[in-house]
C-alpha cells in the first residue's frame, strides 16, 4: 500500500511573505529525508496556470467576484486531481500557496458572497481535501500591498476589499484553531523563518509518524 504524504497549506493577505516561509519548510522537510512538492493557487497545471493569467490580467476590470469564484475552483479542481492528490499518494509532503481558505476569505469574507454557497461547490473542487496544517501569515494591509507592488488585478482592489480580506483570514484562524497557526509579521524576516521551523519542529513527531 502506497504511503499517504502531508498537506501543508500557506495562507495571508498580499505582501505577507509566503513565498519565502514556503522555501523555508520545504528545506526543514527535506532536511529530514522526505520528497517535497510545491505548488501555487491558483496555477500549478498547464490548465490552471491558464486560468490564472485570466484571474489576475489587469484589463478584466469587469471580472464579477461569482465569475472570480468560479474560476478560481475550476483551477483549483484541476491541481488537486492533476499534482496534489496523487503526490501524497506518493507519500510526499505538498506545499501549496494558497487553497480554500484564499477562496474564503477573497471571495466570501471580501466579495460578500455568502459562505454556504462557496463550501458545496469547494468540496467538490478540492475532492473533500483538507490540508493538514495552515500556515497564515498576517500583515497590515497596508504595509503588505506596498510590499506586493498591487500589479495584478486581485493586488489592485481596493484597500477596504484587502482589510476585509486580512479580516477574513483571521476569522478562519479562530475557527479552525487546530489546523491553522498564524504568524505575524516580523520586521526581520529570520525571526519569522525561526518561528515556522519552530512550529514545525513541535509538529514534527506527529508529522513523521504520518509519513513513516
Amino acid at each position: 500500500m502506497k504511503k499517504k504524504g502531508v498537506f501543508i497549506t500557506f495562507e495571508g493577505p498580499e505582501g505577507s511573505g509566503k513565498s519565502t516561509l514556503i522555501k523555508a519548510a520545504a528545506r526543514f522537510f527535506r532536511n529530514k529525508g522526505f520528497s517535497v512538492l510545491i505548488l501555487r493557487e491558483p496555477g500549478g497545471t498547464a490548465i490552471s496556470e491558464a486560468v490564472r493569467q485570466i484571474l489576475l490580467d489587469r484589463n478584466n476590470l469587469k471580472m464579477t467576484v461569482e465569475t472570480e469564484l468560479f474560476l478560481y475552483l475550476a483551477a483549483r479542481a484541476q491541481i488537486v486531481r492533476e499534482k496534489i492528490l496523487p503526490a501524497l499518494e506518493q507519500g510526499k509532503v505538498v506545499i501549496c500557496d494558497r487553497y480554500h481558505d484564499s477562496t474564503v476569505a477573497y471571495q466570501g469574507y471580501a466579495g460578500g458572497i455568502p459562505g454556504n454557497l462557496i463550501d458545496q461547490p469547494g468540496k467538490l473542487a478540492k475532492a473533500g481535501l483538507e490540508p493538514d496544517y495552515t500556515f497564515l501569515l498576517d500583515v497590515e494591509t497596508e504595509k503588505g500591498l506596498k510590499r506586493a507592488g498591487r500589479t495584478d488585478r486581485m493586488e489592485k482592489k481596493s484597500l477596504a476589499f484587502h482589510r476585509r480580506v486580512r479580516r477574513g483570514f483571521l476569522a478562519l484562524a479562530r475557527k479552525y484553531p487546530g489546523r491553522m497557526l498564524v504568524l505575524r509579521d516580523e520586521k526581520d524576516i529570520r525571526v519569522k523563518v525561526a518561528k515556522l521551523e519552530a512550529a514545525l519542529s513541535r509538529f514534527s513527531v506527529r508529522l513523521i509518524k504520518c509519513l513513516s
